[in-house]
Parts: C-alpha cells; structure tokens; sequence
C-alpha cells in the first residue's frame, strides 16, 4: 500500500515537472527581454538614485496651504469614482454571474466587464480629459470605468459562490423569492462585498494621484509639476501627504472590514 502511493506521488510529480519548467522558463525569459540581466544598466543608478534623495531632503512644507483643494480633488475622485463603479458593477455582476439563470446575458456582460478592466485608467483619463477638459470630473469617469469591470468580476465571483441551500430550504418552507435574497443571498455576499469595495477605493485614492499627470487634477498634478519644475523637496513633501492620506484610508478600511467581516475571524 505505502509503495503505490509513493509511486502514485512520483508520477503526479512527474506530471507537474514540465508545467513548472514551463513556467519558469517564461518568467526567465521575461526578465531577460526587459533587460534585467543586463547589469550595465544599473551602473551609475544608486549613485543617481542617493543624489536624489539629497536634493529631496528635508522635506519642504512651505505651501502646505496651497494643497487643500488638490487634497480634497483627490479624495472626491476616489470616493466619487469607487461609488459610481459599485453602483454600475453590482446590476452587471448579476447578468454576468453563471448562476443568475441568465445565460443569453452572462457572455456579452462578461466581455464588456473584461474590457472595462482592460483599458488602463491612464488612458481612460486621456480620453474624458479630452472629452470634457481638465480637472477631476475626467478622472472620476476614469476612475469608475476601470473599476466597473474590476467590481464587476469580483462581485459576480462571489455571487457564483453563493450557497444555495439557505435559500431552498426558505422556498422549501414557502418564503419568497424577495424574501430569499434578503435572508439568504444577501447575509452572503455582504460583507464579502463591502471588503472588495473597500479595496478597491484604497486602490483609487492612489490611481487618482496618477491620473494628475494626463491633466486630472488632485496631489498628482500637484507632484508632477513639482519634479517638472525640479522641486524635489516639494515633491518629497507632496508625497508624505499622500503617504499620509493612504494610511488615513487603509485606516477606515479596515475599521469597515471589522465591522462586517470580523465576526469570520
């Protein structure tokens, strides 16, 4: 017994050597194609890098009263562009979800949410600054679209992992279809819900400090302008700021994800 599952064991490993070597065979020759093994690039770098952050030091505050409305143009984005995408993705997730009894629907949906999700949230705010001009309502467009098809996939994934034997015994026992999502498939998906949206909002509070360089507006703009015009300790500065402000948001994030998902812990 103990030698055919040893015997067992070595074909399954004979069976995943050639994948493996595949695999790391493509990731070595990714790196070689992006030049990482060229070591001649790196010469000069750290000493590049080290005068840098001497020119960056100390960190120059002086108009910190200037970079309210960019701090507060950055966080709208975020917020504004995260609650249009949960908004637009939840009613797409249920067309696009394998279990929603919607199968003409489920292949088209899916294929719009991939190519929401495709499209990079730079270009995407190329596009709407050219559109509707400079500022941050481009960016709340791009922030929401890339995060529609994001939302999207996620929330259909955890709408195919609903359990639905809740929900049979409820219609077993004459409950509503209404009355099944809310006391069945709701208590479900949830908290996993708002842990995604969450994420996804930490995500956007740095994705809108992107979108400043193609004209988005936010501490973004406030950063690149300050590098264009070679004032690195300024920019040092901007950068604690948003530092600062991301801690802030991972902060209220995972006070939301105690509230709804500590109870599973």
């Amino acid at each position: 017994m103990t030698a055919d599952v040893l015997a067992l064991g070595r074909r399954r490993a004979s069976r995943s050597l050639l994948p493996t070597a595949a695999t790391l065979l493509v990731i070595v020759l990714a790196f070689a194609y992006a030049g990482a093994f060229d070591v001649t690039r790196y010469r000069g770098a750290a000493a590049t890098l080290l005068t840098l952050a001497a020119d960056s030091l100390p960190p120059d505050f002086s108009r910190w009263p200037h970079w309210g409305r960019p701090l507060l143009e950055t966080l709208a984005m975020s917020v504004c562009g995260t609650v249009l995408a949960a908004a637009t993705a939840l009613p797409l997730a249920i067309l696009a979800a394998r279990n929603s009894g919607l199968a003409g629907a489920g292949a088209p949906v899916r294929l719009l949410l991939n190519t929401l999700r495709s499209i990079p949230g730079l270009v995407w705010g190329v596009m709407f600054v050219a559109a509707i001009g400079f500022g941050p309502l481009p960016g709340i467009f791009a922030l929401a679209c890339h995060s529609t098809g994001m939302l999207g996939k996620f929330y259909a994934e955890i709408l195919e992992h609903v359990d639905p034997a809740p929900g049979e015994s409820l219609k077993s026992h004459g409950v509503s279809t209404l009355g099944v999502l809310r006391f069945s498939v709701w208590p479900q998906i949830l908290p996993r819900l708002v842990d995604v949206t969450v994420y996804r909002w930490e995500h956007n509070v740095r994705a809108a400090t992107v979108l400043g360089v193609v004209g988005a507006g936010g501490l973004g703009l406030e950063i690149v302008t300050a590098f264009h015009l070679f004032e690195y300790r300024e920019a040092l500065a901007l950068i604690v700021v948003l530092l600062a402000l991301v801690t802030v948001i991972n902060s209220v994030g995972g006070f939301v994800r105690s509230r709804f998902l500590g109870h599973r812990s």
